[in-house]
């Protein structure tokens, strides 16, 4: 019995960290790579560097952008963060 209440603290700590640290991580994966399965050509996206860009087109891996008119980059699709909300009044919205 004894040599139970010693490995209780120890359980306990493990199952905290699962909670805490784990379990987080892994619904902050599955959201990214759902966001990354959902991104249609003509959707403005920002890379995980922090460029701007419109899709242009998307293969499995790959995506091209639009960063400026006739500039375009192609990038990894893991590389964008997240798709970006038109602000209202900017130029371009119609």
């Amino acid at each position: 019995m004894n040599d139970l209440a010693a490995l209780l603290p120890l359980v306990a700590i493990l199952a905290l960290f699962w909670f805490m640290v784990v379990r987080p991580q892994q619904r902050r994966q599955k959201e990214v790579v759902a966001l990354q399965q959902s991104i249609q050509v003509g959707q403005r996206v920002m890379m995980s560097s922090g460029v701007f860009g419109t899709v242009v087109s998307l293969t499995d891996d790959r995506a091209r952008l639009e960063v400026a008119p006739g500039t375009q980059i192609e990038i990894a699709r893991a590389a964008i963060a997240k798709v970006d909300s038109p602000v209202a009044g900017e130029p371009g919205d119609a």
